[in-house]
């Protein structure tokens, strides 16, 4: 992007912009998938975690949003973008909500002879208040089962006024509710105190936060799946069980960075390409999502040594563990500024990229109750699809639900997405946000296959300028112009026309 057209992206008090000059893009040789391809290299891809492991453990263990480990992540990677000819970088400042459990303490109670007070090992939800000092002492209830958790209604004929309640981990159709903020909202608004919320799975559970922090929360904890059901199986026995729960929680605004970088190209036809760039404080976030992190810094250094008809635009998101905050900021700014808003034609995703089972994101919404991308998100899915089966994988429907940077992407800006993804938790990565999630927790393979899907060329018919094909026939001739060497496009054109 020229140096003239920041400041309509974002304020020049929050921008640090950068370009290379030198080699003219002129020269450069027209972008083609399999060159494209052939310049992704596995050793580079493991070189750069490697890089990110490293920044973990010098920095206690993680590369958090807010804690040193991040801004040393986002120094590597600008490092890594700085100086490449005929390409443009910069930093965006955004401040953002942090949050760290200091302490946390469960004690539970059964009966009158239970023979003594046991201590599960929980976990604090970090962006829940803090309790008082010295802790809630109250009545230990059941909340509903399953989906019902997730409903006021469901609490109608149930007296939690005043009382901890446990209820199970689990997601919630509200937008942004994550597996815990659903069940704790609803809890909350039916006048509980605090909230136990017991594990979905038998992983053992290493950190948990709200997806979209917000008024109207009460303290909550995490525990085991295992101690989860006991204690639910003694309530609905109908023994009588008291909950002791202590946590305190620091809860302040610090100020974070997204980082991008972009090709030289049309600016009126943008493509964007992201990943997060931060990890949660209980793990180094390798898989997650140093993968991604890695996949598009290569693709980027890899599409700089070609011509791009369309602008091709990199982004590493800050503060995406803690609701997708950078890329939600970039989003929410980006609509001040609608030309700009226009020129960006699709958001590509790349979210836990090499550990677990391949999937694809469900554009078309076919495989998870219509809950598609803007029109043309299914055209990436198939674009995507036919790479897979072409190698021979078959690669499942990922849900696009939320809980990734492409939400906002979709959901603010309504634009087409794609999203890769690998999986998270048991039985896809039993690392997912936990300290093995280190550079052992890698399959180099899959980051490979994944980086190498096919992204840009005449065989794609330059993915941009087929969004626009389908679904805004009348800008046809700025397609004809645009689509260099695209052959394929004038049958499109003819079948849209």
């Amino acid at each position: 992007m020229p140096a003239m057209t920041l400041p309509r992206l974002i304020s020049a008090a929050l921008l640090l912009a950068l370009s290379a000059c030198g080699q003219q893009d002129s020269v450069k040789p027209d972008i083609d998938s399999a060159a494209l391809q052939s310049e992704i290299k596995t050793s580079n891809l493991m070189a750069h975690l490697s890089a990110l492991q490293d920044i973990a453990d010098a920095n206690g263990g993680n590369r958090a949003f807010g804690l040193p480990g991040y801004q040393a992540s986002v120094d590597y990677i600008w490092g890594q973008i700085s100086g490449i000819p005929a390409t443009t970088i910069w930093k965006q400042d955004f401040a953002a909500n942090f949050s760290t459990v200091e302490s946390v303490e469960l004690r539970i109670s059964i009966g009158q002879d239970d023979g003594g007070v046991t201590r599960p090992r929980v976990v604090g939800v970090e962006y829940t208040p803090s309790t008082p000092a010295s802790g809630i002492d109250a009545e230990l209830v059941a909340g509903p089962a399953g989906v019902a958790g997730c409903n006021d209604t469901s609490y109608a004929d149930l007296d939690v006024k005043g009382k901890i309640v446990l209820v199970e981990r689990g997601r919630c159709d509200s937008a942004g509710s994550g597996t815990y903020g659903g069940k704790i909202i609803a809890a909350a608004h039916a006048g509980a105190v605090a909230v136990v919320v017991y594990n979905s799975s038998p992983a053992m559970v290493e950190g948990a936060e709200l997806a979209q922090p917000g008024p109207g929360f009460v303290p909550a904890g995490v525990i085991s799946q295992a101690e989860g059901q006991q204690l639910r199986a003694q309530l609905l026995a109908g023994r009588s069980v008291r909950a002791y729960f202590q946590q305190t929680q620091v809860q302040e605004t610090r100020t974070t960075q997204n980082v991008f970088a972009e090709t030289q190209g049309d600016p009126a036809s943008v493509v964007m390409l992201g990943a997060h760039l931060d990890s949660v404080q209980t793990a180094p976030g390798i898989n997650d999502d140093g993968s991604g992190t890695s996949v598009v810094l290569e693709l980027f250094r890899a599409a700089a040594k070609y011509r791009t008809n369309s602008k091709l635009r990199f982004a590493w998101w800050g503060a995406e563990e803690n609701g997708g905050l950078g890329s939600r900021f970039y989003c929410t700014n980006l609509t001040r500024f609608p030309a700009e808003v226009d020129s960006l034609l699709a958001y590509l995703n790349f979210d836990m990229v090499a550990q677990g089972t391949y999937f694809v994101g469900d554009g078309d919404g076919s495989d998870h109750s219509g809950r598609a991308g803007a029109p043309g998100s299914e055209v990436i899915e198939q674009i995507w699809l036919e790479y897979f089966q072409q190698m021979g994988i078959v690669a499942g429907a990922g849900d696009l639900y939320g809980g990734s940077d492409y939400e906002h992407f979709m959901r603010i800006l309504q634009k087409p997405v794609g999203l890769l993804f690998t999986g998270a938790g048991p039985p896809h990565d039993p690392c997912y946000h936990t300290p093995c999630d280190n550079i052992t927790n890698v399959n180099p393979e899959m980051l490979t296959t994944n980086a190498r899907v096919r992204y840009f060329g005449r065989d794609y018919l330059q993915l941009p300028m087929l969004t626009w094909t389908f679904f805004s026939p009348g800008r046809r001739a700025y397609d004809r112009r645009a689509c260099h060497q695209c052959d394929k496009l004038d049958t499109e054109i003819a079948f849209v026309g």
